[in-house]
């Protein structure tokens, strides 16, 4: 699942930037047949998944893989750490919103300069690791949110899944009885609210270089009318996504805004049917654009053109098309060639929702780069004050953006 991005990243231009001028990490004279790895793929399936996958990159293209996991939240540190020792990985995998704060510093190779290309990647992907016009790195699966909806809830009620914030609003009142709610999402005063809100606001032709617009008010303005009919709780307010989920699950809400990273934990219970469509769009025949979450592997500036180009091939391996298809059915996330979508879906059609949304989702930092996270703080802050009631959406975004 996307992770936020951490507020240690404010820190990182000044730090890395000094580690940079002083020419990176380690240099010719290491071991070539060994590369290190650092990722925080430190749970399981993940872990295992990854770990089988570079074992094989390694042996396809003969060097020894040694890997290093850490929490993800953890991350950043690290690499600031091994950044000013000189001491980076040959392979570094980032959380995609992360990758342009960390190129700007000058602690990463284009990857092109290696013979890598993302020709056919899905546009958004590609701009995730994009800064300055050079490619930073190659992101081999995706994700991004959609609606779940319970079937059986919906078809007791005779309601169709909604495609329309109207016809969202409506199903969502009739859904909601007892203590069951129509609809469920994530509205945390951190960036998990952003992430929920963005296809709200983005469908809706709003931007984050200025969100106090009539175009973001309005997509406010439907998150505070789901709360106004008690067709949501305003425990959203706290909920993780990992708490919509549970609310889901336990058939507390009829439908819910979350991502396919939650299939393992719902298909525990095999009493529970449900499925997915995209996120509904402001009117109908308009379009969903969501928001792309997933890592990206990169190639560090540790000194060493052959360490490089090995890693190179690693992450070009990471990237192959069989790959891509094995990573995306084992982890529950898409390809993000966009080519292999048709084929990726005849064998995963429960990720069909979330494979056609990728093909017009946004980048979160494919407008601001590296002033993402100011604006995400602005565009939280503005919801949580709306939903709270301290402002109507119009003027709360306002004083966000002033903020």
């Amino acid at each position: 699942m996307h992770r936020p991005v951490l507020a240690t990243l404010m820190i990182v231009p000044l730090v890395l930037a000094a580690a940079a001028c002083g020419g990176g990490g380690s240099d010719d004279s290491g071991d070539s047949g060994t590369l290190r790895v650092l990722d925080y793929y430190n749970n399981e399936p993940d872990k295992t998944v990854y770990q089988q996958a570079l074992e094989k990159c390694g042996q396809q293209n003969g060097v020894t893989i040694e890997r290093e996991t850490v929490p993800g939240a953890n991350l950043i540190a690290k690499v600031l750490q091994q950044s000013s020792s000189r001491t980076l990985p040959d392979v570094l995998m980032i959380d995609n919103p992360d990758l342009q704060q960390i190129a700007a510093t000058g602690a990463l190779a284009p990857v092109t300069d290696f013979g890598l290309s993302a020709d056919g990647y899905a546009k958004g992907v590609v701009d995730a690791s994009t800064y300055q016009g050079k490619l930073f790195g190659l992101q081999p699966v995706t994700n991004t949110i959609g609606l779940f909806y319970n079937k059986d809830l919906l078809a007791e009620a005779g309601v169709q899944p909604p495609t329309t914030w109207a016809e969202l609003r409506t199903a969502a009142k009739t859904l909601t009885k007892g203590d069951r709610y129509g609809v469920a999402f994530s509205a945390p005063a951190n960036y998990e609210g952003t992430w929920q809100f963005l296809p709200f606001m983005w469908s809706n032709g709003g931007d984050e270089k200025n969100i106090a617009t009539p175009q973001v008010a309005q997509a406010l303005q439907l998150w505070v009318d789901l709360l106004g009919d008690k067709s949501a709780s305003r425990s959203v307010l706290n909920w993780t996504q990992a708490d919509v989920n549970d609310q889901f699950k336990a058939g507390k809400a009829a439908m819910m805004v979350n991502g396919p990273w939650q299939f393992p934990v719902l298909n525990e219970d095999t009493k529970l049917h449900y499925d997915v469509v995209p996120i509904p769009a402001p009117q109908a025949g308009g379009t969903v654009v969501a928001p792309l979450g997933g890592e990206t592997w990169t190639i560090p500036q540790t000194g060493s053109k052959d360490r490089q180009a090995k890693a190179a091939k690693v992450v070009g391996c990471l990237n192959a098309d069989d790959s891509q298809l094995s990573l995306g059915k084992l982890r529950q996330t898409v390809p993000t060639k966009t080519a292999l979508g048709e084929q990726f879906v005849a064998a995963n059609p429960s990720m069909k929702a979330f494979t056609t949304a990728v093909q017009t989702a946004r980048a979160r930092t494919g407008e601001l780069g590296a002033d993402w996270p100011k604006a995400a703080t602005k565009i939280y802050t503005g919801v949580q004050t709306a939903l709270t009631g301290g402002a109507a959406p119009q003027q709360a975004l306002q004083q966000a953006q002033n903020g």
